[in-house]
């Protein structure tokens, strides 16, 4: 399919301003213009991440008496829960408030409800099983915002619930002792764009912070450092695609420095079973080969694995949960390639501006992804149902620029339970509802997207020639990272450029060497595009070229490669 391409508008002036104010080249100021920071001192803290700009925890809406209700009951020697969803933020969440609860000598316990067995969030059973064991105070993280009734019967049994979560909320909260999320509408917390272990964190923070205010004496006589928390911050925040600006940006840049050198034994074996190679580690790391490992584990069977893996000081413990987390991602990607399958073979035929697709064989904790996989290869909302035992599990994914969760609203009277991001939903709905389903859902995409919007769209910073890359813009485009969702990868155009060979990689990927006017003659660049392969083979004049440039590093040789989005025929 043929891309939309769109070329952010330069600002020379600006360009001009914000590069002698912070000595950088143009096309770096640019990429700061691009993403709203026209102000100098906001573009510095953008450029330098710093743990002084992270905002005061006690701005959240009953952070307070979150703060007072679990310092008591750290001090009184209660039982405390900490309950978590069972993807990889509410996994990262449970270990980080678990961890540093068990820091302050604190009587934790957690838990993760079993995705198929159980479902998301709070549950009757669990509640009752928790206050059978003694717990007097639950701390949901990732989770509790829309479990109503599942709180109101932990107050009836005398069982205190503190949430902490990011999703949106209704009107009406839970009767909980505090709700943290920062998208209450009367939180004046800035930041609204936390995932749920962000959330947590600044619990812990205001925790801390209250503890060591009141003169309390921390267990090994010094303050908690929660620098070393940060690595788990860091995965649960990338692997939940939110915003990678503010806060985030600041948990994810000091983050991948604990990660790099992490001294839980379980992250150390994870990324050896991942194949992420000693030294730097980056968001692609983590959003590709750590976090899907980690959310194998409670897609197919019980996220305790996962939570095992972070919270394990034992090396051979590490090991194999690490190998466990691999065995079950195999299998993963397995059911996965089966589901996808058969979902290209329904879609044949659907003329629609959204896909709804149904099985009865279909694995409830896969379908996510392949309804992701759906929306690459259609550009169209997806939403993806399983059905096992007379129970429908659905989960939604979309295009850029629109709301799934609008989408959601229209059909809340046909479905059972719904929640999530603007991004990313799921549902449970009755199968006799499926077919009404299909069609509110469909009619409501229908009249809101044209057949403009199902088009792809590259997001162009600026055109950019081959003459142009050198080492300074490498290195100054790596400050700008990491990226991720609201900082994306910068990608360049390189217009009216000279194809000089082409190859096909691995049956998928493209291999391309490049050059245009200007570059002194046999001049060329080196580039590979990632599942490009049908663009070969191309050469000669008259190509227009959508790129990122980066350093590549291979047995002590360093060059200047690209990586390839798209490739385009001039007219």
């Amino acid at each position: 399919m043929k891309k939309r391409w769109k070329v952010n508008p330069v600002n020379r002036e600006l360009q001009e301003s914000l590069g002698r104010e912070l000595s950088i080249l143009p096309i770096t100021a640019q990429l700061l213009i691009n993403r709203g920071l026209v102000d100098k001192d906001r573009a510095f803290s953008f450029l330098k991440p710093d743990l002084n700009d992270l905002h005061d925890p006690f701005l959240m809406k009953d952070m307070v008496t979150a703060v007072e209700r679990l310092s008591a009951a750290v001090a009184g020697g209660e039982k405390i829960a900490v309950f978590g969803d069972y993807d990889v933020d509410g996994t990262t969440s449970t270990a980080l408030v678990h961890l540093f609860l068990k820091e302050l000598g604190a009587d934790s316990v957690t838990y993760i409800p079993e995705r198929l067995k159980e479902g998301y969030g709070l549950n009757e059973a669990a509640v009752r099983e928790l206050h059978g064991s003694g717990v007097k105070l639950i701390v949901t993280v990732d989770c509790g915002v829309s479990c109503h009734e599942e709180v109101a019967l932990a107050t009836t049994l005398g069982v205190d619930c503190i949430i902490t979560d990011h999703h949106e909320t209704t009107a009406e909260l839970p009767p909980a002792c505090a709700v943290l999320d920062p998208k209450r509408p009367d939180c004046t917390f800035p930041f609204k764009g936390l995932a749920g272990v962000g959330v947590a964190f600044n619990l812990v923070m205001a925790l801390r912070t209250k503890l060591r205010d009141n003169g309390t004496s921390f267990p090994g006589g010094e303050v908690p450092n929660l620098k070393r928390y940060l690595d788990l911050v860091c995965i649960g925040t990338v692997a939940d695609m939110v915003p990678l600006v503010d806060e985030n940006r600041v948990f994810v840049s000091w983050g991948l420095r604990e990660l790099e050198n992490t001294t839980r034994p379980g992250l150390r074996a994870l990324k050896e079973v991942s194949g992420v190679k000693p030294g730097k580690v980056d968001t692609d790391n983590i959003a590709f080969q750590l976090a899907p490992r980690i959310n194998a584990a409670g897609r197919l069977k019980s996220a305790d694995t996962a939570l095992r893996l972070f919270t394990t000081g034992d090396e051979v413990e590490a090991g194999n949960m690490a190998a466990l987390l691999q065995s079950e991602n195999s299998s993963r990607q397995r059911i996965e390639a089966g589901i996808l399958e058969e979902a290209l073979e329904m879609a044949e035929g659907e003329t629609g501006r959204s896909l709804v697709l149904s099985s009865p064989g279909w694995h409830p904790g896969v379908v996510g992804i392949v309804a992701s996989r759906m929306v690459g290869r259609f550009t169209k909302p997806t939403a993806m149902i399983a059905v096992e035992d007379g129970i429908a599990r659905g989960s939604v994914r979309g295009i850029s620029g629109i709301n799934v969760m609008e989408g959601l609203d229209a059909c809340a009277a046909l479905l059972e339970r719904y929640g999530g991001h603007k991004a990313a939903a799921g549902f449970s709905i009755a199968p006799k509802n499926i077919d009404g389903f299909k069609k509110a859902f469909g009619d409501f995409w229908n009249e809101r997207l044209t057949d403009e919007d199902l088009v792809p769209e590259v997001a162009l910073d600026a055109v950019v020639s081959l003459d142009e890359i050198d080492m300074r813009l490498v290195s100054e485009l790596e400050r700008l990272s990491p990226f991720g969702l609201s900082n994306r990868q910068p990608l360049f155009c390189a217009v009216d450029t000279d194809m000089v060979h082409t190859e096909v990689v691995k049956d998928r990927h493209l291999r391309v060497r490049v050059k245009q006017g200007g570059k002194k003659a046999g001049a060329a660049m080196n580039g590979i595009g990632f599942g490009l392969a049908s663009l070969h083979p191309m050469k000669g004049r008259g190509f227009d070229v959508a790129y990122y440039p980066y350093l590549d590093e291979w047995r002590g040789s360093k060059n200047l490669k690209l990586r390839i989005e798209d490739v385009q025929k001039r007219k």
